[in-house]
Order: C-alpha cells, then sequence, then structure tokens
C-alpha cells in the first residue's frame, strides 16, 4: 500500500469520521453501564473482540504467530490494556462522559513527556513545552471543578489512570520489539490477554449484570465491533496510509466530541471550568502533535 506523504481528503473525512466514533463510544459505554457492570462490560468486549479478529484473521489469512522477541511485551501490553479499560469503564461509571474525556484524551500529554525521557530522539521544543503546560492546566482544572453533583475524585483519578496507562501501551509500541508486530497481532494480544484478566476480576469489582435491556445489548454489540475490533483495524489502516504526526494532529476532535455528545444525548450538565478545561487540553495536545 502507498503511505501517502499528506492527508488527502479522503484521509481527512475518515480521520474525522473516526475521532468522531471514539467520542460516541465514550456514551456508548455509559448507557451500556445500565446493564452491565462496568468491568465486566470491558471483559466482554475484549472477549468479544477476541473471536471477532479470530474471524477476520482466518478469513485474511493472517498468521496469528507472534515473533519470539515481542511475545513478553505483548503479555505486558495485554495486562496494560486491562488495566486501562478496567479504570475507563469504572470512570464513565461514577462521573459524567464529559468530566471523564477530558482527562482521558490527555493521554498525548503524559505520552510526550515519558517520550522525551524514554526516547533520544525525542526533545522538548518550546512549542511542546507550551503545549504540555496548558494541557497540563486543563487536567489540573478539571480535576479541580466540583461545582456539578456528578464530580466524583475516584472517576476523575480512574480515568487519569486510563490514560496513563493508554500512554504506556503507546511507548511499548515504539521502544520494544512491538514496534515490529503487525498491527492485527498487536491488537489481538491486547483483548485476549486482558479478556480473561478482566472476567476474573469482575466479581471482585461489583455487579457483573443490571438490569439488561435490548440497548445495552446493541451498546455491546457496537463496542465489540464496532471499535474493538474492527474499528481499531481501520485506525492501524490509517496509521500506515498516512504520516503519524498528521494522523495525531485529528486526536483533538475526540475530547471535543466527547463533551459535546455528553452535553447532547446525555443532558450532562457542563460547567464553564469544564469548557476552559476542554479548550485548554484541546490546544496543548494541536500544540504537542505539530511538526
Amino acid at each position: 500500500m502507498e503511505r501517502k506523504s499528506h492527508i488527502d481528503t479522503f484521509g481527512a473525512v475518515a480521520l474525522t469520521a473516526f475521532a468522531l466514533h471514539l467520542a460516541f463510544n465514550q456514551v456508548v459505554i455509559k448507557v451500556t453501564a445500565g446493564g452491565f457492570g462496568p468491568v465486566f462490560a470491558a471483559g466482554l468486549r475484549s472477549a468479544g473482540a477476541v473471536l471477532v479478529l479470530m474471524l477476520w484473521m482466518q478469513l485474511r489469512g493472517v498468521s496469528f504467530r507472534i515473533a519470539p522477541q515481542a511475545r513478553l511485551w505483548a503479555v505486558a501490553s495485554g495486562a496494560l490494556f486491562a488495566f486501562e479499560f478496567m479504570c475507563m469503564y469504572t470512570a464513565l461509571d461514577l462521573t459524567t462522559v464529559s468530566r471523564s474525556s477530558v482527562i482521558f484524551y490527555s493521554m498525548p500529554v503524559w505520552l510526550a513527556l515519558a517520550s522525551t525521557v524514554l526516547i533520544p530522539d525525542e526533545r522538548l521544543t518550546r512549542r511542546k513545552v507550551l503545549g504540555l503546560a496548558l494541557a497540563m492546566a486543563g487536567v489540573a482544572l478539571a480535576l479541580s471543578d466540583r461545582s456539578t453533583g456528578n464530580a466524583s475524585w475516584a472517576g476523575d483519578l480512574l480515568a487519569l489512570a486510563a490514560a496513563l496507562s493508554w500512554a504506556g501501551i503507546a511507548l511499548l509500541v515504539r521502544v520494544t520489539p512491538l514496534a515490529d508486530v503487525p498491527p492485527e497481532h498487536q491488537l489481538m494480544s491486547q483483548v485476549l490477554i486482558s479478556a480473561p484478566i478482566l472476567l476474573l476480576l469482575a466479581p471482585f469489582a461489583g455487579d457483573l449484570l443490571r438490569d439488561v435491556a435490548p440497548i445495552h445489548i446493541a451498546g455491546m454489540a457496537f463496542q465489540i465491533i464496532g471499535v474493538a475490533s474492527l474499528g481499531f483495524l481501520v485506525w492501524f489502516w490509517l496509521m500506515k496510509r498516512y504520516p503519524a504526526n498528521s494522523v495525531a494532529s485529528f486526536s483533538f476532535i475526540s475530547p471535543v466530541a466527547s463533551v459535546i455528545f455528553g452535553w447532547l444525548l446525555l443532558g450532562e450538565q457542563i460547567g464553564a471550568s469544564v469548557w476552559i478545561a476542554l479548550g485548554l487540553v484541546t490546544a496543548g495536545i494541536t500544540l504537542i502533535n505539530r511538526r
């Protein structure tokens, strides 16, 4: 497949659509929590994604074998993936989509900070320092805002832990032998390892089933097929087709759209400080990702 040197019209539309897709998924997770306990839901999502990916790889003739030197790192990636979504699903069960999204999508901030320490070629420019400062100020403002009754310290801190875990996975893919593993294998290892971890922990993390209704089952199917398996395969395909820094520049759309979706679809009350925090995080991510 020919790699583009810039984002064309198709790429811009596809990346925008995918960012909106991820933002909408935050609302779906929140709604699905009405039928499934958060950790059990995360485990079901990973287990379902394993089946979808196995079928897809079988039909495409993709080998299931991972290079021996990458297997230990694949296990670490899967464990981080389990922790990330245990935190993320629980955060969305405790707090609003808008609050958790502002904090969760600060991931590029923590990745940029870690990269400057662990990757020799990465250095902090003035623009990146300004971006980091703005984004971190936004996260701090979001954490400090207690103006609504839906604010939850536990939910906010779990969303932050999820963001840090996500950054850890991205870092593993950059600095370990996982960098040479095909995207399908990376994704399969994450869902395959996280599924049993989450399902085993679920009984100790609260209720498994709540008031299950068709909307909750539909939401789970959307997460399995539309996000955790085929959705991320599309993302990996876009990453291979277009420059990574250009793809990353679209990451600011998801937190903005998540806040708007939470407001429009769930009727969440969003205080002025959350909008300001969102603006700071968005501006910071944009500066960090610019080249």
